[in-house]
């Protein structure tokens, strides 16, 4: 009895200094996300909401190598098919097993979702082997298997079978629509969803049966709350009303860098800014001197300087230093003296009127981009109508192509070349998914057809030189307007341990996070 008795005292007191370690975290965005459906827009908000509800087959680590998650290991069975052994004894959050079911249900939404069946393209079918094995097939030869799996957060089928109460499949997916997987959540991930006002608050609640006991995370409550202003959202971390803000604007960073309350993480980024040229709603716009006199007129190295404060790389293409198909012959070509001349070659000395749109707090310095812009293409004569929203109703806009120029940033999520074409510059192609978000309307099929070529190559000199071809292309053809890859910026009060879980792609493992005191 004794014996019994102190292995139970043991463990209340286990218990006890787990509870104290326990902590809750608040923490602002600039925006909350737009759905919890993680299949219903391919975003940047919707990736770090995915990593925490949610659990990929496999995740990027801080160094751009693959960690394993749901799949415990994997193997090259052939030349088009991976095999995937699946990690056994996971819940969901409804405490429905995961399986291999799970995942064949995932990768039949993904290929129907309007914004990532164009990352799935490749993939032929994916075969049921047993209940914790899947392959993967592709219909060629196809280098990034493992970056596209990076996508692939398994959803709960059981919990997402059968009607809602309005007579409608829980699993329907829906762009910017009201749906039951729009509003309800069943993932593996660290955290679900207890509460949550679009716009106002969402609650997060530490995963009670989470299958990651190795996570040094204590984190048991998150309380995200969104803050469009970003003087506001600093000035919250600063007064201790919040622990954890993102992002922190290049105009804020000398702020943050005087307390001695607050930490600041900065990282260089790979997400490009840029502006489209809508060609089937203005005419001009099929003309490629007019595309290129707008290029010249367009100072990425002045926007950076004055409106960035340096924390951005001026851009003169889709592709980063660093992946694959960057072209390092291809610079930013500010020069107003050409740009005017294209403009009279054109037959456009005397300009014409247009409409421009922007979000106002999904972008660093968004709005003040696009003002920019605007005042820059006046310089030879073209009149903007501009008009910024936040991002809540900036997305479905931009669906629509309802305006003549429109911001779209783009970090590649496979960080990989191809992502950028396949989604900004492909001619636009709903069936496929080609050109999902190439609100320019811009279509180059030759280019696309080195796209193509370029996801069965599996040199990596050749492809690299592929693709590098293809951003001399669409850069000769001024098919978009390039201005910076945008950096990236956390802040956090001292003792949230957020540098070890922050990276490069922004979505950071909130899950792993350690608040000290």
């Amino acid at each position: 009895m004794k014996k019994t008795a102190s292995l139970f005292a043991g463990a209340a007191l286990a218990m006890s200094i787990l509870s104290a370690q326990a902590a809750t975290l608040k923490m602002a965005y600039d925006a909350d996300p737009v759905s919890l459906d993680p299949y219903e827009q391919l975003s940047g908000g919707t990736l770090q909401l995915s990593h925490m509800t949610h659990d990929p087959l496999v995740r990027w680590d801080r160094n751009f190598g693959f960690e394993a998650r749901l799949a415990e290991k994997w193997e090259r069975i052939d030349d088009k098919t991976m095999r995937f052994h699946l990690r056994k004894g996971v819940k969901f959050h409804s405490g429905n097993d995961f399986t291999a079911k799970d995942v064949a249900f995932t990768f039949k939404r993904l290929q129907e979702s309007p914004d990532f069946k164009g990352v799935f393209a490749p993939f032929k079918e994916l075969k049921v082997i047993d209940d914790y094995t899947v392959d993967m097939v592709t219909a060629e030869p196809f280098p990034l298997v493992l970056n596209n799996m990076t996508y692939l957060f398994p959803m709960d089928s059981a919990f997402f079978t059968g009607e809602d109460a309005n007579g409608k499949a829980k699993d329907l997916l829906v762009k910017h629509g009201d749906s039951f997987a729009s509003r309800n959540i069943s993932g593996t991930g660290p955290y679900t969803v207890s509460y949550r006002e679009q716009g106002v608050k969402v609650e997060f609640d530490r995963n009670s049966t989470y299958w990651d006991t190795k996570s040094p995370g204590n984190v048991d409550k998150i309380i995200l709350t969104p803050i469009k202003e970003a003087p506001t959202r600093v000035a919250a971390l600063l007064s201790g009303g919040v622990d954890f803000i993102a992002p922190v604007p290049p105009t804020d960073h000398d702020r943050i860098k005087a307390s001695d309350k607050v930490d600041l993480v900065t990282m260089s980024g790979t997400r490009i800014i840029t502006f489209q040229m809508n060609q089937d709603r203005v005419e001009a716009f099929k003309d490629v001197r007019v595309r290129q006199a707008i290029n010249y007129a367009i100072n990425q190295e002045g926007i950076v300087k004055k409106i960035m404060k340096g924390f951005a790389t001026p851009g003169a293409q889709f592709s980063p230093e660093g992946y694959l198909g960057h072209n390092p012959d291809l610079k930013p070509r500010y020069d107003l003296k050409k740009a005017k001349a294209l403009m009279k070659e054109a037959g456009y000395e005397n300009g014409f009127s247009i409409t421009m749109m922007a979000p106002n707090n999904r972008y660093v310095n968004d709005d003040k981009i696009a003002q920019a812009v605007a005042s820059m293409l006046s310089k030879i004569n073209i009149k903007v109508d501009l008009k910024t929203m936040p991002k809540a109703q900036y997305w479905p806009t931009f669906d629509e192509r309802a305006a003549d120029m429109m911001m779209i940033g783009w970090h590649s999520d496979t960080e990989d070349t191809n992502n950028f074409f396949e989604f900004l510059s492909a001619c636009p192609n709903k069936e496929t998914g080609m050109g999902q978000y190439n609100s320019g309307n811009y279509c180059n099929p030759k280019v696309d057809e080195m796209m193509v070529k370029a996801n069965t190559i599996t040199d990596t000199a050749e492809r690299a030189k592929l693709m590098q071809a293809m951003e001399k292309a669409v850069y000769d053809d001024a098919a978009f307007v390039p201005l910076h890859w945008q950096n990236l910026s956390w802040g956090a009060r001292k003792g949230v341990d957020i540098a070890p879980i922050v990276n490069g792609m922004n979505f950071p493992y909130l899950g792993d996070l350690v608040i000290k005191e």
